[in-house]
């Protein structure tokens, strides 16, 4: 989709539609929806006077201007009550307006920029989340479906973003570029987490990452199993044991000759499909596995975003892919396998494979001497439970990194919240036959598994990101949110990235 910035006023742009909003409660629209209702001839104060629009959060009318204005339609979006409001508010906001238009059959619209008026929200901020917004609220996946010939698919091909003072613009462009950068890398992770099992293989996010190295100057490497079972990956390896396709382990980087750079290490969970192996899951939804490689599929988008940024970092992307599946070959329930760091670990459940492949990644982190590592994984049915499907679990062994993912999830609207990781949890991870056993029962699953994964991330500031809960969703509970994959992580990690500076 194409993103325009232009200098102008809104109700004097020759198009298919424009957008402006109102915060709740408003009776005189000011500013550009106060130009817009004047060029009306007072439409918009009409339809507020008459109770058929209060300003609530996404709440949306639709004008024809009938040649008042050179726009064919006039929208007006809610923003909800102004002292809620903030950066997710805009996002929402220009999701509801893109989605509305597309269904009305609209191809190009302009909008003013939502928040950087009266909503005191900085400029380029506002515009990244009008862009971040509508891109992602217009994302339709439909590789595998076909349309009847009665059919249309609707598509919106092109925004613009209007500014009326033109001293502004160019903050506007700067957002607007950014957030096409990063809701476009959303996207594709959301992309790879809504293909199938049998598409979205190893080697298929292996080639996805080789295509992202060569477009976008990265250096990539792909190891096979005969290179990871020299590094001694056995925990990886056990879950890789039970499926015919191929392990891959991809290594993906950002300025990669910069040792001048501060090294950050992104590792995601790459399980492409998870029956649980021998541990099997229940049948009922068992395709939605298909998701669980979405931790890995967000390392993959954000290494993306941070090379179309062109961040002065040395950021490395690490995703263990494999399938887990049950065979005759498969890791069984009692077995005891030694990671590459030396560590054993018994296997309890199969179904616990996440924490496996994570281990092993951890540990290879650490030859690049980094100054932080972030793993991302749908790890734990538990983590849904404690937090349902609006909060991403995080845990970790550093306090400031914890203090700054909490502070990038509130500007990015991936909010994350801290479980503890005391102690007294890695008792329910003590085997009697092996240093530590894979899973500690029912109790406070999400921080034993990643109590399990601190004994892998040692000598560095590390942080969890469990996604389970976040990464999937079967209705869209905003309105940038779609059904299926939902790109979970990446605006979260690029909000971390770009305003980094050296932990004290």
């Amino acid at each position: 989709m194409k993103i325009t910035i232009k200098h102008g006023f809104i109700q004097e742009e020759p198009t298919e539609a424009v957008v402006v909003n109102l915060f709740e409660g408003v009776t005189e629209p000011g500013g550009a929806t106060g130009a817009l209702d004047r060029a009306l001839g007072g439409a918009i104060r009409d339809l507020i006077a008459a109770g058929d629009f209060k300003g609530r959060l996404n709440e949306t009318a639709v004008l024809y201007p009938r040649g008042a204005i050179p726009a064919q339609r006039a929208l007006i979006v809610g923003l909800g009550k102004e002292e809620k409001f903030d950066l997710d508010k805009v996002r929402q906001a220009a999701g509801t307006a893109a989605k509305r238009l597309r269904d009305l059959g609209v191809k190009s619209f302009a909008t003013i920029v939502h928040g950087a008026g009266a909503g005191g929200i900085s400029v380029e901020a506002a515009a990244q989340a009008v862009v971040e917004g509508s891109v992602l609220a217009l994302y339709q996946f439909r590789e595998h479906k076909h349309l009847e010939p009665e059919e249309e698919a609707k598509e919106v091909e092109e925004v613009t973003l209007l500014e009326a003072d033109e001293a502004r613009v160019a903050q506007v462009e700067e957002g607007a570029r950014v957030g096409q950068i990063v809701a476009e890398a959303a996207c594709l992770v959301r992309d790879l987490g809504n293909q199938p099992g049998n598409v979205a293989t190893p080697t298929m996010l292996a080639e996805t990452a080789q295509r992202i190295a060569q477009e976008h100057g990265l250096r990539c490497q792909v190891l096979d199993r005969a290179q990871i079972e020299e590094l001694g990956m056995g925990a990886f390896l056990s879950v890789a044991r039970g499926s015919q396709e191929p392990l891959t382990f991809i290594i993906l980087e950002h300025n990669a000759d910069r040792e001048d750079l501060p090294t950050l290490v992104l590792v995601g969970k790459g399980i492409t499909f998870d029956s649980g192996g021998i541990s099997i899951k229940g049948r009922e939804k068992m395709g939605l596995m298909k998701f669980d490689m979405c931790g890995g599929a967000a390392v993959l988008g954000t290494l993306q975003a941070v090379a179309r940024l062109d961040l002065p970092l040395h950021v490395v992307g690490l995703v263990p892919a494999t399938e887990n599946l049950p065979s005759g070959t498969a890791t069984r329930p009692g077995d005891i396998v030694r990671a590459m760091s030396g560590k054993t670990i018994e296997v309890i459940s199969t179904d616990a494979e996440g924490r496996m492949i994570l281990a092993d990644g951890l540990a290879y982190a650490q030859r690049y001497q980094p100054a932080a590592v972030i793993d991302l994984a749908t790890l734990t049915g538990a983590c849904v439970v404690a937090l349902g499907h609006h909060a991403i679990g995080l845990m970790g062994n550093h306090p400031e990194l914890i203090a700054r993912l909490k502070e990038a999830g509130q500007a990015s609207g991936e909010r994350v919240w801290e479980l503890p990781l005391w102690e007294e949890y890695h008792e329910q991870i003590k085997s009697d036959v092996a240093d530590m056993k894979n899973a500690g029962g029912r109790p406070a699953g999400a921080i034993t598994g990643a109590a399990l994964l601190s004994k892998f991330a040692e000598g560095y500031p590390w942080a969890h990101l469990d996604i389970a809960g976040t990464a999937w969703t079967e209705e869209a509970k905003k309105p940038y949110i779609s059904k299926g994959g939902t790109g979970v992580g990446v605006r979260l990690l690029v909000e971390l990235l770009q305003n980094w500076a050296p932990l004290e």
